[in-house]
C-alpha cells in the first residue's frame, strides 16, 4: 500500500525477501556523506579491538548504514533480522526527509551477550528549510545460525519513534503579509513568491522579511508522524517563536482600482498611488506581475520631469504668464530637439500653456535661465538624489548635475541622464500636493530613519505649479481627466528610449486629487504618448475609485 499526505510522506510495505549472507569488514568508525558514500577509519578501543564478534557486528553496521544513506532501502532491510519492516521505514524517512547531505557516525561497539554487540550511532543530516538536524541512536547486531543481523526496531532510525511511526518534514505555519485592513495583501509582485520546497521566501515581501515570517525555528519542523493517519504526534524542530505578519501600507481598495485600471493592458505597466500627507504607498499594481517595475523601474520620465524644471525656472523669477515661444523644432549644438508631432503654439503662448500641452522646444529653449546643478538641486527639494528607507527596496531616480548644453537641453525634458521609476513621479505629484517632500513608506514598522529633502520648495512655487498641473487637465495634454470629479492635477509625459529612428516612447501621466490625499502615476512602457495612451488608463483608475461612470 502507498500513500502520500500534505507532509509528503512516504509509506510503501514489500514483500518479505530472502537474507542474503553479509561479509564482514574491518574495524571502522563510520562517516557517510550522502550522495558520495567515504568511510573514515578510526581506531576502536576496548572489546573491538580484541572481539571478533564485536568486529563482526561493526561489519555489519556499516554495511546497513551504507544502504540506508544512499537510499537503498532493499539493501539495508536485508541487512536486518525484519527486512521487510526495515526497508518501509527506511525508504518512508529518506523519501520524506531529503536529506541534501547526511553523515553518520559509529561509535565503539560493545558486546552485551554472546553472539550480541551494542554499537552506538551519530545521524547529522542537512534538511531544506531545517538546517543540520542531528541525533543519536543505538544499534544491536546480533548473531543468528552464523549470520550477522542488525536487530531492526523502530527506535533504531530514531529513539523517539515508536512502531507504526515515520519521520517527515511540515512546513511552519507562515505569517502574513497585510494590508492596511489587516487582511493578507493581493500583490504578487510586491508579496513575492516562497520556494514550495524550501519554505524560504525567494522574492518580494516573501524574501526580505523570511526570518520574521517563519518565526526563529526555520520555515520547516521535523516531525514524527503516524504513518497511517498522516498525524503529527511530535514536534522534533522548529519549536521556537512563531513568524510574525509583516503590515504593509497598501490600502486594499485603492490597490484594487489600480489592479483593474491595468485589466486589458497588452503592455508592460504600472500603476503607483500614495497618500501625500504622509507618504505611504496605498497601491503598487504591475502588469504583468513579476517585476516590480512599479517600485524598481529605471526609466526616463520625460514630460512629467517638467514639473521639476518648472520648479526650477519659477525659482529664478519666471511666472506662468511670461511669454514663451514654442517653435515645432529647435537646435542645440547641432542635436536636433521636436515637439511631440511637431505641433506648434501659436504666437503669445505663456509659460502656462507650454507646460499645460508639454512644449518641448520652450523648455529647452529655457535652459539658459538655470545653472548646471539646478535641476539636481530643485530634485532634491522633491526628495531625489537621496536613499530612501521604505521598507521595501526602491529605485529613488537619479538627477545627474548636466555636464554640457546638451546634457542640460535633454535634462530640462526629462531625457538624457534623467531617470526615475513610477515611484519617484508619484511622489514628485505628491510633493506639490502637499507642499513638502515626504518619503515614501510601504512597510513602516520597517523604516529606520526616513529621507528628509535638503530644502523645501517656496509657497510661491508650489501655488504656481499646482495652477499649472490643474490646466494640464483643463485644456491641456491631460485632457482624459478633464470630466473627471475631484480637480485632478496631472502632467503628461512621453519618453523617449532606444536608438531607433522615430523613437520608440513610453507613456507617462502623474497626477493627484485635489480635494483628497492621493497622488499617483501611470508608466506604459513602449506605450506611446502620455495624454492618449497613458491618461485614459489613468482616469479608469480615477474612475475605479470614484465610482464615477
Amino acid at each position: 500500500m502507498k500513500r502520500s499526505d500534505h507532509y509528503g510522506v512516504y509509506s510503501q510495505h514489500r514483500r518479505r525477501r530472502s537474507p542474503r549472507r553479509a561479509a564482514v569488514s574491518a574495524l571502522v568508525a563510520l562517516a557517510v556523506i550522502a550522495g558520495v558514500g567515504y568511510w573514515g577509519y578510526t581506531a576502536l578501543t576496548g572489546d573491538a579491538d580484541e572481539d571478533p564478534q564485536v568486529v563482526a557486528a561493526q561489519g555489519q553496521l556499516k554495511k546497513f548504514l551504507t544502504a540506508w544513506q544512499t537510499g537503498d532501502a532493499d539493501r539495508a532491510g536485508r541487512l536486518t533480522d525484519t527486512p521487510d519492516n526495515a526497508e518501509s521505514l527506511v525508504k518512508s524517512v529518506m523519501t520524506n526527509l531529503k536529506p541534501a547531505k547526511t553523515e553518520i557516525t559509529a561509535g565503539t561497539g560493545k558486546k552485551i551477550a554472546e553472539g550480541k554487540v551494542k554499537i552506538p550511532f551519530t545521524v547529522r543530516m542537512t534538511l531544506s528549510g531545517v538546517g543540520a538536524y542531528e541525533w543519536d541512536s543505538e544499534a544491536k547486531v546480533v548473531e543468528s545460525g552464523g549470520r550477522w543481523k542488525v536487530e531492526f526496531h523502530t527506535p533504531l532510525i530514531h529513539p523517539a519513534m515508536t512502531p507504526g511511526q515515520t519521520l517527515a518534514l511540515k512546513s511552519r505555519d507562515r505569517a502574513a503579509i497585510l494590508d492596511t485592513n489587516g487582511d493578507e495583501l493581493e500583490s504578487a509582485s510586491l508579496v513575492g513568491a516562497v520556494d514550495p520546497a524550501s519554505g524560504k521566501g525567494v522574492s518580494g515581501l516573501e524574501a526580505r522579511y523570511d526570518k520574521q515570517l517563519t518565526g526563529s525555528g526555520g520555515a520547516r519542523s521535523v516531525v514524527i508522524l503516524n504513518r497511517q493517519s498522516g498525524q503529527v504526534v511530535k514536534t522534533l524542530t522548529g519549536s521556537g517563536g512563531e513568524g510574525r505578519p509583516v503590515r504593509t501600507t497598501i490600502d486594499p481598495k485603492v490597490q484594487a482600482a489600480a489592479a483593474e485600471a491595468l485589466d486589458g493592458v497588452t503592455k508592460n505597466a504600472a500603476i503607483v498611488a500614495l497618500d501625500p500627507t504622509d507618504g505611504h504607498i496605498l497601491a503598487a499594481a504591475n502588469k504583468p506581475v513579476g517585476m516590480n517595475r512599479a517600485l524598481e523601474g529605471h526609466y526616463p520620465p520625460g514630460s512629467t520631469f517638467k514639473v521639476v524644471t518648472a520648479a526650477a525656472l519659477l525659482k529664478q523669477g519666471m511666472r506662468p504668464t511670461d511669454k514663451g515661444d514654442c517653435p515645432k523644432f529647435t537646435y542645440v549644438r547641432g542635436q536636433r530637439f521636436e515637439n511631440q508631432d511637431q505641433f506648434v503654439l501659436p504666437e503669445g503662448a505663456t509659460f502656462r500653456d507650454d507646460f499645460a500641452k508639454s512644449c518641448n522646444t520652450f523648455f529647452v529653449a529655457s535652459r539658459s535661465r538655470i545653472s548646471a546643478s539646478a535641476l539636481h538641486d530643485t530634485a532634491e527639494a522633491f526628495g531625489i538624489g537621496g536613499t530612501w528607507d521604505a521598507g521595501t527596496t526602491t529605485f529613488d531616480g537619479s538627477v545627474p548635475v548636466t555636464t554640457s548644453d546638451n546634457d542640460k537641453a535633454a535634462a530640462t525634458i526629462g531625457q538624457g541622464r534623467v531617470q526615475a521609476s513610477p515611484l519617484v513621479m508619484a511622489s514628485i505629484a505628491a510633493t506639490v500636493k502637499s507642499g513638502r517632500f515626504n518619503q515614501p513608506v510601504l512597510v513602516p514598522d520597517a523604516v529606520h530613519k526616513k529621507h528628509e529633502a535638503s530644502a523645501r520648495l517656496d509657497p510661491g512655487v508650489l501655488g504656481n505649479l499646482r495652477e499649472m498641473m490643474r490646466a494640464t487637465v483643463t485644456y491641456g495634454a491631460g485632457w482624459a481627466l478633464k470630466d473627471l470629479p475631484g480637480e485632478p492635477h496631472a502632467k503628461t509625459g512621453t519618453a523617449e528610449f532606444g536608438t531607433e529612428k522615430p523613437p520608440r516612447t513610453h507613456a507617462w501621466m502623474i497626477g493627484y486629487q485635489g480635494d483628497g490625499n492621493l497622488a499617483w502615476s501611470v508608466l506604459l512602457e513602449d506605450g506611446g504618448s502620455g495624454g492618449s495612451d497613458a491618461g485614459p488608463i489613468a482616469a479608469k483608475f480615477l474612475r475605479n475609485l470614484t465610482g464615477a461612470r
